[in-house]
């Protein structure tokens, strides 16, 4: 019996399980070193209060027993090494997993580029913990400003990095909702502002222009400030330094200026680009192992 091993519980990993469970024949294994699989797309929803932890996340034992297969496993396990020639994975629980198939679905990470000093201190939403943290942080400010807003009402004014679809989403969520929470309750501390700053001349590079029209609009109805052709060159002591020459205080920056390969990705020993992600064939498989990465169809494996 082929043993079939899946490195990842995303979306990736999760359809290509949907897909293998239909093969009884098959030992399949699901590695995740987190517990549950995390809808990233509806992690917006959660920040911006239309959605609880619960709506926005899977739990990975549930999930794989709903599938009824016999040979199908779960392993919440945090991947160390994965030795391609004896086709064996180590795990920093000191469990080893063999395989004869290894599907790499770990995903990625967000790309923070050494080049921008201060980068590190940046909320990265692409974490479910750290969405989390940034969602009670947000909300901390928020009463703290109505609840001083007869004394002082100083502005939060929170910096997107980034104008592809996570930064205009989690941009457009955050403006929208403010405002109507602000509406709720008829508080005047209101002075909630959002910048969005796009290296590239347009938010949205790719869409179509009618799109990006629509959406710039959009942005603009909601009182988010867009800044393109800038960039990020420095975070230090609180300020955003942007190219255009001006420096910006924030409460909060958020980046989602690219991704990049995760760190068990980067040590694999086939070809990569120069974000990490591993180089593949029309079939799904790397240049050096036709049994790594390898996008399974139905009765490839028997």
């Amino acid at each position: 019996m082929a043993k079939v091993v899946i490195i990842g519980g995303g979306y990736a990993g999760i359809y290509a399980l949907r897909e293998l469970v239909k093969n009884k024949n098959l030992k399949i294994t699901l590695i995740d070193k987190c517990t549950f699989h995390n809808l990233q797309p509806e992690v917006y929803d959660l920040i911006a209060n239309k959605s609880n932890i619960a709506d926005v996340t899977i739990d990975l034992t549930t999930l794989c027993l709903g599938f009824k297969h016999n040979y199908l496993e779960y392993k919440n396990l945090n991947v160390k090494k994965i030795d391609q020639e004896s086709k064996k994975i180590f795990t920093e629980e000191k469990e080893i997993v063999e395989f004869d198939y290894l599907i790499m679905a770990s995903g990625t990470r967000t790309f923070f580029p050494a080049s921008v000093p201060g980068l590190n201190n940046a909320h990265d939403i692409k974490k479910l913990n750290w969405a989390m943290f940034f969602k009670q942080s947000f909300e901390n400010q928020l009463f703290n400003k109505i609840q001083n807003e007869l004394k002082q009402c100083d502005d939060t004014h929170i910096i997107v990095v980034g104008a592809g679809l996570s930064g205009v989403e989690i941009a457009a969520e955050m403006a929208y909702n403010s405002k109507k929470f602000f509406q709720r309750g008829s508080f005047s501390c209101d002075n909630l502002k959002i910048t969005l700053v796009s290296s590239s001349d347009t938010i949205l590079p790719g869409l179509t222009p009618q799109l990006i029209d629509i959406s710039h609009a959009r942005l603009k109805s909601l009182g988010i400030n867009v800044l393109t052709n800038t960039k990020l060159q420095k975070c230090e002591d609180g300020y955003a330094y942007l190219s255009n020459g001006t420096k910006i205080y924030n409460s909060f920056l958020i980046f989602t200026g690219g991704v990049e390969a995760t760190k068990i990705t980067e040590e694999l020993d086939v070809a990569k680009n120069s974000r990490g992600q591993i180089i593949v064939n029309e079939y799904m498989q790397s240049d050096k192992y036709e049994k790594l990465l390898i996008y399974l169809k139905k009765n490839q494996v028997s």
